[in-house]
């Protein structure tokens, strides 16, 4: 379905009275007056300073009040549609609401009455007979069309464009989600920087739109500085499962449904938050960090919106990963003393799960997987449930090797056997941590790091899974039967 389906739709029925949500008042007109071609319609325009216009340029005298506009409705015979411009203010004023009601009440079946708004608030009064519709962000022949006018524009003053036909694709699809006008600007800002546009300015034109998207600080776009899947020690199982959905991802012709999602629960501090950041990097997709303890607010309804703003940009940004860390700490309350709140916020976005479409792959990490409601861990949820426990002697052996070697530390010059065996029960996060702490003690004696300082950092290091030695077991006792081993 698209646009011009929708309009058809809503306002070929009798006596039709629809709100628009849209701040792209002249794209929207441009699609209504092709439906209204289509249906041998003509189209009355009001606004405020000019009063109702039809398209071929004729004015209602003093038409700007609305309600000597809604007069004229009813007494225009040929088949209309009535578009009410900037209609927020009016709206709101209970007189022209009753006008309205009434006018549609005796206006011909064959007229429309169209109100646009860039909020889609509808008066309680309205809400039985009145449609709401939202305009849909241009679709990708529309942007390859803006690209393409937009690269003639910048040629004509001067710039330099550099595009293939695989190139505008590309950034058309890059640029999914933003009105017209929100891409123009990225396109324009993107040519500013060097003087010229091209396949180089991709990733800026990436970072642009998540900017747009992320304003309202719930949800985060992170530029992590890591590796890929390849730099992550040990995980084996989840690493290959992802490698595969990869994989599998760039043969179409197998049929296979896109990744949606998969949770990550185990012991902390073992690299759940690592594989969001390096499986971002590996598919060359932005990371959006979704906090759930950001959409809490006093008021009310308005944490419901921040959610659902925030999936919505989220769905603009595919493709995307998104990843929701400690997602028990958003979601895990009853909600018996917050009104309901969680209830509705998890309500919410459980339909995302299940309605959203194909591109936002979802990552979520917990620690306390126990606590989350059952509604979470039904199957279909997500696509695959992994428990991330502690690190096994090979993969001991590949972190140490990891942050040794990213320090530029020869690994021949320390015993690796003997630092595995005494890193035995520690997070890939501690072991990281002693190595550091054994580069402060080196450094505090004006040495180079080696296996006495390593050691000393070790030994006197007490692990998680030791000073919490009931939590992990419980942990580890839950994932037997419910989780597949990362």
């Amino acid at each position: 379905m698209d646009n011009s389906h929708d309009l058809e739709v809503l306002l070929g029925a009798p006596s039709a009275l629809l709100v628009v949500e849209t701040d792209e008042e002249q794209r929207f007109m441009q699609l209504l007056q092709h439906v209204a071609n289509q249906r041998g319609y003509q189209i009355w325009t009001w606004s405020s300073t000019s009063g109702l216009t039809n398209d071929a340029g004729q004015s209602m005298y003093r038409t700007e009040n609305p309600h000597q506009a809604l007069a004229w409705v009813v007494d225009i015979e040929a088949p209309s549609i009535f578009v009410f411009a900037d209609s927020h203010p009016i709206l709101s004023d209970s007189y022209v609401v009753r006008r309205i009601k009434e006018t549609a009440a005796e206006m011909p079946n064959q007229h429309a009455l169209v109100f646009t708004t860039p909020h889609g608030e509808i008066p309680p009064e309205l809400a039985s007979s009145v449609r709401t519709w939202k305009l849909r962000p241009p679709d990708e022949p529309e942007l390859i069309d803006l690209i393409r006018r937009t690269s003639e524009d910048l040629r004509a003053r001067g710039f330099e464009v550099n595009l293939e036909p695989s190139q505008i694709s590309q950034f058309a699809g890059t640029l999914k989600g933003l009105s017209i006008h929100q891409a123009e600007r990225v396109l324009q800002d993107a040519t500013i920087g060097d003087g010229s546009l091209s396949g180089s300015d991709l990733s800026a034109i990436r970072a642009a739109k998540a900017e747009l998207f992320t304003a309202e600080g719930v949800l985060e776009l992170v530029e992590a500085d890591v590796g890929t899947l390849a730099d992550v020690g040990g995980l084996e199982g989840i690493k290959d499962w992802l490698s595969l959905r990869m994989k599998a991802q760039d043969v179409p012709s197998l049929g296979l449904p896109a990744p949606r999602g998969v949770l990550l629960t185990g012991i902390p501090a073992c690299g759940k938050s690592f594989i969001a950041k390096t499986l971002a990097r590996t598919w060359n997709q932005p990371l959006l960090l979704l906090d759930p303890a950001r959409l809490y607010n006093k008021f009310h309804g308005e944490s419901e919106d921040r959610l659902l703003r925030s999936l919505n940009s989220a769905d603009a940004m595919a493709p995307a990963v998104l990843w929701i860390d400690e997602i028990e700490k958003g979601f895990a309350s009853s909600g018996e003393g917050d009104g309901g709140l969680s209830r509705r916020l998890l309500g919410s976005f459980l339909r995302w799960m299940q309605d959203r479409p194909d591109g936002v792959f979802l990552i979520a990490t917990a620690n306390d997987v126990s606590s989350l409601p059952p509604e979470f861990l039904r199957k279909g949820r997500f696509d695959e449930i992994f428990f991330v426990d502690l690190p096994t002697d090979e993969a001991r052996k590949e972190i140490l090797g990891l942050h040794l070697g990213s320090r530029g530390y020869r690994l021949e010059s320390v015993d690796l056997d003997q630092l595995v065996t005494m890193t035995e029960g520690f997070s890939g996060a501690e072991i990281e941590a002693g190595v550091v702490g054994a580069l402060y003690r080196a450094f505090s004696q004006e040495e180079r790091l080696g296996m006495r300082r390593l050691t000393e950092e070790f030994s006197s290091a007490i692990p998680l899974s030791q000073s919490r030695f009931e939590d992990v077991a419980r942990l580890r006792d839950w994932a037997s039967t419910r989780a597949i081993s990362a």
